[in-house]
């Protein structure tokens, strides 16, 4: 909705206060929140052993929600939009840093326990380090926009950073880790057989090699004063043949699977894929034609709801009804009749606020990389219409408003509460 009202880029500079806002918001305050949330449940089912300290959980999640409300804070008063100290950037960077230490910690202890890793953990491991990178930079940024002095060379040296701090943020946290996480919810929801392990090998060593060169290779060409040219290079090459690798595994998983009909969250997941794709094909392009600089931005935007809010909102369609149907039907099962899954939800009325979420998000990239502003307000404010036809749709599956009343709520069931399981 900010980005519909002209807040922001592409009407704001790309590195200016406003944008730094909708960024953090977007990749911190939703997919980071979502991609902790999914790990906490979904690690122990990757290595099966228990998660290393559930107690952990609450306080990490208390940690980066007030920890991100300090930071868009201080953004916002760097934007004059009032009058507030710049003490809050490092003050809410360190609540951000430490709530992410406590998610790196857990994961990282439950993943240790369970050596030798299976392949999608190891995904998983790649981008718990990741995040450990992008947190480090966040700080140093932090402490530079406040006016810490630092030493005269930090503030050059960081701005020439911002590239490998979206490189281990977008690509190795968010995008490595969703990668590794894919392959086994593609696999289960689709009653797959795993993957080809010489294709799952070559996309994890892929990636691992490209984050590796971008996030290292990057820091060593800052100290040398040598440019981001060529690691970019590299790791672009490495990253395309990673996702090529992914693309191909992925398309064998609906090629093999024994659930002919595909349900709605594994089609939508298939334009995701898509749009992941389409990163791929138009940053070599970019590459090639020596532009990648000047489209940046419309390749993040890309990156961040075409493919993981994509992602993110396909598989919440699949993942909310059957936790609901867990703790509504579970407990009566045997004792009473009791609606599938698919019953908790209306697939047709939900494609369409699938279909508008994608068509509004590629719309926007092309608006984009025209430097048609008005045209790309037109396609965020349908793309957030789409967004709150989707939240609707989640919140009718927790209140069971689709289900037909003869199976609604038999002998010793009860509607669930609205965010929070009652087992």
């Amino acid at each position: 909705m900010l980005m519909a009202t002209g807040f922001g880029f592409p009407h704001d500079d790309i590195g200016g206060p406003d944008t730094l806002v909708i960024v953090h918001m977007v990749c911190v305050g939703w997919l980071s929140t979502v991609v902790c949330g999914a790990l906490f449940q979904f690690v122990p089912v990757l290595v099966a052993r228990p998660l290393y300290a559930e107690c952990w959980t609450l306080p990490a999640l208390a940690l980066l929600t007030i920890g991100l409300t300090v930071l868009l804070t201080g953004f916002l008063a760097l934007g004059g939009h009032f009058n507030g100290p710049r003490w809050l950037l490092p003050v809410g960077g360190g609540l951000l840093i430490a709530g992410f230490a406590l998610v790196v910690a857990n994961l990282g202890m439950t993943l240790w326990s369970a050596r030798p890793l299976p392949a999608p953990a190891r995904f998983v491991a790649v981008g718990l380090a990741c995040i450990c990178v992008t947190a480090a930079f966040g700080g140093m940024f932090a402490l530079v926009l406040s006016g810490t002095h630092l030493g005269a060379q930090w503030p050059d040296l960081l701005v020439s950073g911002v590239p490998i701090h979206a490189i281990a943020g977008l690509g190795g946290w968010l995008t490595f880790t969703a990668m590794g996480v894919s392959y086994r919810l593609l696999a289960m929801f689709m009653l797959a057989p795993d993957g080809d392990p010489k294709l799952g090998r070559l996309a994890w060593r892929g990636g691992a090699a490209a984050l590796a060169v971008g996030v290292v290779g990057g820091v060593l060409a800052l100290r040398r004063a040598t440019g981001l040219n060529l690691v970019l290079l590299l790791a672009g090459a490495a990253a395309l043949l990673s996702l090529v690798a992914y693309g191909r595994d992925v398309l064998g998983l609906y090629r093999t699977r024994k659930r002919r009909a595909l349900e709605l969250n594994t089609r939508m997941s298939l334009l995701s894929l898509g749009s992941i794709a389409a990163v791929a094909i138009l940053g070599a392009a970019f590459v090639t034609t020596g532009s990648l600089q000047s489209h940046a931005g419309a390749l993040a935007f890309l990156v961040a709801f075409g493919w993981l809010t994509g992602l993110v909102l396909a598989n919440l369609y699949k993942i909310v009804p059957f936790l609901t149907w867990l703790e509504t039907y579970g407990p009566v099962m045997g004792r009473a009749p009791t609606p599938r899954v698919q019953d908790l939800v209306a697939e047709h009325r939900a494609s369409k606020w699938f279909v508008l979420f994608f068509a509004g998000t590629w719309a926007a990239t092309l608006m984009l990389l025209f430097d048609a502003a008005l045209g790309f307000r037109i396609a965020i404010a349908a793309v957030a219409l789409a967004t709150f036809g989707l939240v609707e749709e989640l919140v009718r599956a927790r209140r069971l408003a689709d289900v037909a009343e003869p199976l609604r709520l038999p002998a010793g069931a009860a509607v669930p509460r609205l965010l929070v399981l009652r087992n």
